[in-house]
């Protein structure tokens, strides 16, 4: 089943914000930034494609899209909040993903610093914030979002992964999923604008699945070993390196599980 515009917008209503979708594009967070400086699109707005030929991961890592079976999602928000509005927004996100996904009955999916969401060692989705414009002032955010749907097989793929379909057994209704996450961001979003990631810290951390694990953080050349205590106020991760609480904020950071070193995961 191909996605279709007007069935999203009547199973996320009252959402009723524009939505463009491709047949084909190189990438949806690249068209949505574009569009961003088109003076006739307005934020918010979201970008959909049923393929990316040029899909884009965290630290530029290619994200396979083939057609129609996957979610390519990119949804544009003006941020007027300053810096405030950005803290540990990325992992918010990942809540609206993770909850979307359990569902439709992917029990076991579970979040891993900063944007990954994850069935075992398994990756199903992944996230992309983009940032356009003075984030001290008034900006705009590409909340990018990719999530394997429908997908079964992929020899381009060298990590491991799964699908919706690889966990339940049946595929699903990209339409449906697609609203239902909208539906999802919305209620995360307004939360975190009223109250602040501090508000849900806490289930982030409950729902994080290498909470308590021993973990190697890779920064380019550099590789640190500790304990995964959870997340501070503002997003960044919190270790225990030999017995001293140290933060760690997100960029160019890999998280990678300690005690399982044969198994390389998506970052």
């Amino acid at each position: 089943m191909f996605l279709n515009v007007e069935e999203i917008i009547a199973r996320a209503a009252p959402l009723a914000w524009p939505v463009y979708l491709y047949n084909s594009i190189g990438s949806t967070n690249t068209e949505a930034i574009r569009l961003i400086s088109d003076t006739d699109y307005t934020a918010p707005f979201l970008v959909l494609a049923e393929q990316q030929t040029t899909g884009k991961g965290r630290r530029g890592r290619k994200w396979i899209s083939p057609f129609a079976q996957n979610v390519y999602f990119s949804l544009v928000l003006q941020i007027d909040g300053g810096l405030q509005q950005l803290e540990g927004l990325s992992l918010v996100v990942g809540l609206a993903v993770m909850h979307s996904l359990r569902a439709l009955s992917v029990h076991g999916a579970a979040l891993k610093w900063p944007n990954d969401i994850l069935v075992g060692h398994k990756k199903i989705a992944g996230i992309l914030l983009e940032l356009v414009g003075n984030p001290i002032d008034i900006c705009h955010i590409v909340l990018g979002i990719g999530i394997n749907a429908n997908m079964q097989a992929s020899m381009e793929i060298h990590q491991q992964w799964t699908s919706i379909q690889l966990e339940t057994g049946f595929p699903i209704d990209r339409n449906y999923l697609i609203a239902k996450l909208w539906l999802q961001l919305q209620d995360y979003l307004t939360r975190h604008k009223t109250f602040g990631f501090i508000a849900l810290q806490e289930e982030w951390e409950r729902n994080h699945l290498w909470q308590g694990k021993a973990v190697s953080l890779i920064a380019d050349v550099n590789q640190i070993d500790g304990i995964v205590l959870g997340v501070d106020r503002y997003g960044a991760l919190r270790l225990n390196l030999d017995g001293v609480e140290t933060i760690y904020r997100s960029g160019e950071l890999s998280l990678r599980l300690r005690d399982d070193s044969r198994v390389r995961l998506w970052e």
